[in-house]
């Protein structure tokens, strides 16, 4: 017989070309995964796996095995969800990614207080710029900026008409100068620069006549967490392209002044995103209706800021 255990094992160890990864995930020893793999293996008579000592993949068997798999799971997990009840619905853990600078001080509180809401949910945050892939990294939901190209993904719009804004401290702009024009940023003034997707966000790019303006930007000072280009900005250190939910509140109470403020930005929308459909539990829609409704606030905030 088949052990549901077994097939989750083989899901996670597929996802992750690893059963050392897959086992640390749920405290197990790699042998323990090596183990269950061999044992649904026999249960099939297919080998799944194809291994070697540096490399682990998946055989035609087990590629054509494999959305079977995580339909099975998939199904198991709606089955448990459609039998509970409305007082319990909300339970569970949630694993969620989370954007560094818009997590800690943007999202955090609104959690926290959905978390209070519902004292039998659990969950677990991961904070980090680096770029989430929910088939593969162990997470039900990652809230991600930007446009999404991957088709595989579900997305619910959080904050659809949300924009970058340029910003530094009025001390800086006293000390420096207020740019006139894209092409004085690029020349004379300090960029304060972060590592998005694995690269270094300095080609600043903005909508202009249905084209695309771009300038690169010098910058003696790079992080790979956006959090800190925001507090460098408010410090006086340079100019920051960021989205404007990060810096919407250092805006609106002076820490924060926009630069160029009537170019309008490069379009940076957030979603929360999920692998499947049928994966969107109780727990996930109502998180997703938490958070909309004071993000979407924010960004029209942003509207009001540039109307003249």
């Amino acid at each position: 017989m088949i052990r549901l255990e077994d097939v989750t094992l083989f899901v996670r160890s597929a996802a992750l070309g690893s059963f050392s990864r897959a086992a640390r995930e749920v405290n197990l020893l790699p042998g323990q995964v090596s183990a269950a793999i061999q044992r649904l293996e026999r249960e099939l008579d297919r080998r799944l796996f194809a291994r070697s000592t540096r490399s682990l993949r998946l055989t035609a068997e087990g590629e054509k095995y494999l959305p079977y798999a995580q339909e099975m799971l998939a199904l198991m997990h709606a089955g448990a969800d459609s039998l509970q009840s409305d007082e319990d619905a909300l339970s569970g853990e949630l694993k969620i990614a989370l954007p560094s600078d818009i997590g800690r001080n943007i999202l955090l509180p609104l959690i926290t207080d959905f978390c209070r809401e519902h004292p039998a949910l659990a969950v677990r945050l991961s904070f980090s710029d680096q770029i989430s892939d929910v088939f593969r990294d162990p997470v039900d939901i990652a809230i991600r900026y930007g446009k999404l190209e991957d088709s595989s993904y579900v997305a619910l719009p959080l904050a659809e008409d949300n924009r970058r804004v340029m910003v530094a401290s009025p001390d800086y702009l006293d000390r420096h100068g207020r740019p006139q024009m894209l092409e004085e940023i690029a020349q004379h003034h300090h960029g304060l620069l972060f590592i998005m997707g694995g690269h270094v966000y300095d080609k600043w790019t903005f909508p202009q006549d249905g084209m695309r303006r771009q300038i690169t930007v010098k910058s003696r000072m790079l992080c790979d967490d956006a959090e800190v280009a925001r507090r460098w900005a408010i410090a006086g250190m340079g100019i920051a392209y960021k989205s404007w939910i990060d810096v919407c509140d250092d805006v609106l109470a002076g820490r924060l002044e926009r630069v160029l403020p009537e170019m309008p930005g490069e379009s940076t929308p957030l979603h929360l995103i999920c692998p499947h459909r049928k994966q969107f539990s109780p727990a996930i829609r109502a998180l997703h209706e938490v958070l909309r409704t004071p993000l979407r606030a924010l960004t029209a905030k942003l509207q009001c800021q540039s109307m003249p």
